[in-house]
């Protein structure tokens, strides 16, 4: 492989939000919302219900992620075991804004809605268990695409489902069964 080929950086990256923050004057936030709005876009051609909380995930999930590395709250941790405990610290919290927002039958975000959608036509299986199938997918495809995978990596694919399973099972939610509302339906009921 030719030297100038190596230093190129691999196709998933250039479509992360890392690669398309340092390849363009974007941040990572609004790099961030801009794959959630393809993504949406994405949605939409499938078919699947927009609601008010799709859009709102999709227009500030990207850039609050930003406002939080911008005034890094925390401090930067060289102990690997410290570092697992608050990425699954965070996948808890993530997990329980994700009940806020789903709960409201406001629709899912973007991307949670590929999980629930999967999940829906998997019902004997834990949702938890089909959001580690798809995060799964995805770390194959990145890997396989030159993506670098470190136990940061790791953790969040292999551990997101299972820590929102568990926060799920502690609060008694299960997405597959709300009847979510898409931004119509909304605007008709408060027209009502």
């Amino acid at each position: 492989m030719s030297e100038s080929r190596q230093n190129e950086p691999n196709l998933l990256y250039r479509i992360s939000p890392l690669g398309i923050a340092k390849h363009t004057p974007l941040n990572y936030g609004l790099s961030m919302t801009l794959i959630a709005v393809v993504v949406l876009i994405i949605d939409v051609l499938l078919k699947e219900k927009i609601g008010f909380g799709t859009i709102i995930d999709a227009l500030l999930t990207g850039n609050f992620i930003q406002l939080f590395n911008d005034i890094d709250v925390l401090p930067k941790t060289h102990n690997v075991f410290v570092g697992i405990l608050i990425i699954i610290a965070g996948l808890a919290f993530m997990a329980v804004g994700q009940y806020f927002y789903m709960k409201s039958a406001q629709c899912c975000g973007p991307r949670d809605a590929l999980f629930v959608g999967i999940g829906k036509h998997m019902k004997k299986v834990p949702i938890g268990v089909v959001l580690v199938f798809v995060m799964a997918m995805v770390l194959l495809c990145g890997w396989l695409l030159g993506g670098k995978v470190g136990i940061g990596t790791l953790v969040c694919a292999f551990g997101t489902g299972p820590v929102m399973q568990v926060v799920y099972r502690i609060i008694g939610f299960e997405p597959r069964d709300v009847e979510h509302r898409s931004v119509i339906e909304v605007i008709k009921l408060l027209k009502a």
